[in-house]
């Protein structure tokens, strides 16, 4: 039997239905959860949903047996799209019945947010939701980081989306060269073994941080919860954020050492790496998070003697100084990976750095966002990357009008035409920033809170919305108009610009 043929028996059954009837056997965790605590309402709620969407799923599967799909790689990617547009309506079902306080606009609204790994806020105060939909919400994120995790390698790379048109040779939105052998036979094969492949990696993390949580600490709902939550880079927390962890700076500290491995897919996986390097000491996108980690703490650092502040603040000593430079380490990280944890310390690094709010910085770090094929979203750091190397050379010109480039061998893992993809990727995004921007202030929000709540979704750095600003936003007092531009700016930030004009190609709807 041959390796892809191993996987005929589970590749049968389309890719939207295995993904609906995996996140319905989800929905009975939370239920058995509020069963243990006899909240006996809120575990009907989750197991008569989850039970429905069984029976459905086995119902559609039985009668479309033996079909085969032929979209290929483009349908799944249509596929991706209805999982996190679609899918949240279905997911929101158990939420709004268990919770009865709250509209379905608000339910849809949450999910869309957490399984686009984005975790907005909606609802301020935490002790609002009882613990199993807290759990519900921080399980939807971890499943939707997973999608994205399989996704990246089953779909996005063999169609030179999603960060992968910077270095493969196809165009973007068609099967390159070393894939087209693959989405020939059944894209669904590839999909299956990815799976196969990447899940233990997953779930296994997550069990560590969850068990080292705990040793430190934490309770387990609250150290699930943010297990779940930094693997998934979606900043959901039960207890409203690591101010209100029990395990102090040790805590932040394993959340900081699992968070790298959003900087880079090579920190987990080698499955996407075709050309170039594939070590980690090698690759541009962790050597450049690492510069951006260690650079941008220090000049919030040194920005407390640089700037004119007082001079006995100035002097103080003790545990202040390693305090803030923890607090600002941790929290450019966090942000650097669109996860959105904000240290506790994080304080003391806007008292030392004398910076009320660097809301700026902040969203700078969520625009450039994480490692491409990683839970993380934003532009990316290898599309940074091709940009600066670009931009290094064309000053290189200006000196040297007839030099050679392309000396480095670590370039020719890049595409010739990479920077001119990446810059309308850029420009790209730009545009839809500016749309998004435009649509929320024409619906009465206003200019700064709308720039803000753009940033936020279109980098999937909910978090962002909260602390970038002196009064944060209340998600849950905005208009019915507002909350469904923000779920799309999330659907759009989660499957990037790209991937959205390559459904719309003729290739697909032909089929």
């Amino acid at each position: 039997m041959s390796r892809i043929g191993k996987y005929d028996d589970a590749a049968w059954m389309p890719l939207a239905l295995q993904v609906w009837g995996v996140f319905s056997l989800a929905m009975w965790l939370p239920a058995a959860h509020a069963l243990i605590r006899n909240n006996h309402a809120v575990s009907r709620s989750f197991f008569y949903s989850g039970l429905l969407g069984v029976i459905c799923v086995a119902m559609i599967a039985l009668a479309l047996r033996g079909r085969r799909s032929r979209r290929g790689a483009l349908g799944q990617l249509l596929v991706l799209f209805a999982v996190f547009a679609a899918l949240p309506a279905f997911l929101a079902i158990p939420l709004h019945d268990a919770m009865r306080t709250t509209s379905f606009v608000n339910a849809y609204f949450d999910m869309v947010s957490a399984i686009t790994t984005t975790g907005a806020n909606l609802f301020d105060d935490p002790a609002r939701l009882d613990a199993s939909i807290h759990l519900w919400r921080a399980e939807v994120g971890w499943l939707g980081g997973l999608v994205m995790w399989i996704a990246a390698g089953a779909i996005l790379a063999p169609l030179s989306l999603g960060g992968f048109e910077i270095t493969a040779r196809g165009q973007p939105g068609r099967s390159s060269d070393n894939a087209a052998a693959i989405a020939r036979a059944d894209p669904m094969r590839r999909v299956v073994r990815t799976t196969v492949v990447l899940t233990p990696v997953y779930a296994g993390l997550t069990v560590v941080v969850w068990v080292l949580l705990m040793v430190a600490g934490e309770s387990a709902l609250t150290g699930l919860s943010h297990a779940m939550s930094v693997m998934a880079t979606s900043g959901i927390s039960p207890v409203g954020g690591l101010s209100g962890s029990a395990s102090g700076v040790t805590g932040e500290a394993i959340l900081f050492l699992f968070m790298f491995f959003a900087l880079s897919r090579l920190t987990f996986s080698s499955d996407t790496a075709n050309r170039g390097y594939a070590r980690l000491d090698k690759d541009p996108e962790f050597r450049i998070g690492l510069m951006i980690v260690v650079g941008v703490p220090a000049l919030l650092f040194l920005r407390h003697w640089l700037a004119t502040l007082n001079i006995a603040t100035a002097s103080q000593g003790g545990a202040e100084p390693l305090q803030a430079l923890w607090g600002a380490v941790f929290t450019v990280l966090s942000f650097l990976t669109t996860t959105g944890f904000v240290s506790a310390d994080w304080g003391a690094a806007q008292s030392w750095s004398g910076m009320g709010t660097p809301g700026l910085i902040l969203m700078g770090l969520a625009l450039v966002g994480g490692g491409v094929a990683t839970t993380a979203g934003g532009v990316k750091l290898l599309r940074v990357y091709v940009l600066y190397l670009s931009s290094a050379r064309e000053l290189e010109r200006l000196v040297h009008p007839h030099s050679v480039g392309g000396g480095d061998p670590s370039h020719r893992r890049f595409r010739r035409d990479g920077a001119f993809i990446a810059w309308v990727f850029f420009m790209l995004f730009a545009l839809s920033l500016s749309l998004v921007t435009t649509v929320l202030a024409a619906l009465g929000v206003g200019f700064e809170q709308s720039v803000v709540m753009a940033v936020a979704t279109l980098s999937t750095t909910g978090p962002l919305i909260e602390v970038a600003m002196d009064t944060p936003v209340r998600l849950i007092e905005l208009g019915a108009g507002a909350k469904a531009v923000l779920c799309a700016a999330m659907v759009l930030g989660r499957l990037e610009t790209l991937a959205i004009v390559a459904l719309l190609t003729p290739d697909l709807w032909r089929n």
